[in-house]
């Protein structure tokens, strides 16, 4: 069997990802015919049929899925190995999408730069599932919902207790606390629900108490304006309102609502130098 190139890895993990040639080959930045040319040269390397072309969508057979999955880990080890070499002069970047550690946040930042003086820190906001660890553009994040990546690692911090968040006029909003049912019982505003990454659903209720209609939204600024005029309600983990306070928003406790799990998630092959060490500053600060 002739040597597997990279090349043929990356045109395999492209056509898993898109689907077809076409999206393949555009993510790629090649022609389609180069592209199925690259494939039909892996399988005559490797021997066996790896994707099925039956049909318009492309799928992988089973061996192709089984190489899949080393040449993914074969190419995240070596765009680690890469970005080893270009972080040693850029700052470790932590993703996060509504909040980092919520009141937590600021002794861990400033905890860092004490005693990190040689690695810097950029905080960065990405709103998606992974906060940005799936694209490359952080190194660690602050999740809130486990990510689906089998590429990327997570770890459970600690719970948040779930709040509320109400148009500061809302007849609730003088409460000192509300039950879920008490969020959608009257005349209730539809459930303000951020699918990429927030931590709120129809399902937090009881089949016979949830809310009637539910508005999605794109990140977190998009979710308190849209709560501040009065056009839904919203409920997150107490981070979110630790770390997002809205003139026109009060946060109010939810007694009977499950807490939400804080993660620390990052790259099974990790993509800064200094994420271990991070990683331990993290669990000190929560466990402090």
């Amino acid at each position: 069997m002739d040597d597997v190139e990279l090349r043929h890895l990356r045109a395999l993990d492209a056509v898993a990802e898109a689907g077809t040639i076409t999206a393949a080959a555009a993510s790629l930045h090649m022609t389609q015919p180069a592209l199925s040319r690259t494939l039909a040269q892996l399988e005559a390397r490797v021997g066996v049929r790896l994707v099925d072309r039956s049909s318009r969508h492309l799928a992988l057979t089973g061996p192709g899925t089984t190489l899949l999955e080393h040449g993914r880990a074969i190419l995240s080890h070596l765009d680690a190995a890469l970005a080893d070499t270009r972080a040693e002069s850029r700052p470790l970047r932590l993703g996060y999408t509504c909040a980092v550690l919520g009141q937590q946040t600021v002794p861990l930042l400033r905890a860092w730069r004490r005693t990190h003086p040689g690695t810097p820190l950029d905080v960065v906001r990405r709103d998606n599932a992974t906060a940005g660890l799936a694209t490359g553009e952080t190194d660690v994040a602050v999740l809130r919902t486990l990510p689906e990546d089998p590429r990327i690692r997570s770890e459970a911090l600690y719970t948040e207790d779930r709040v509320a968040a109400l148009p500061d006029d809302h007849p609730l909003a003088g409460r000192d606390g509300v039950l879920l049912a008490e969020l959608t019982a009257g005349p209730p505003l539809p459930l303000a629900m951020w699918p990429e990454a927030g931590t709120a659903s129809p399902e937090l209720w009881p089949p016979q108490a949830r809310p009637a209609r539910t508005v999605e939204v794109g990140n977190v600024d998009e979710w308190l304006n849209l709560i501040a005029t009065g056009g839904a309600f919203g409920v997150a983990s107490a981070g979110t309102a630790e770390s997002h306070g809205h003139p026109g928003v009060r946060f109010l406790p939810v007694s009977d609502a499950p807490p939400a799990t804080v993660y620390v998630s990052y790259p099974h092959h990790p993509t800064h130098p200094g994420t271990a060490e991070f990683l331990t500053a993290v669990r000190d600060t929560v466990s402090g």
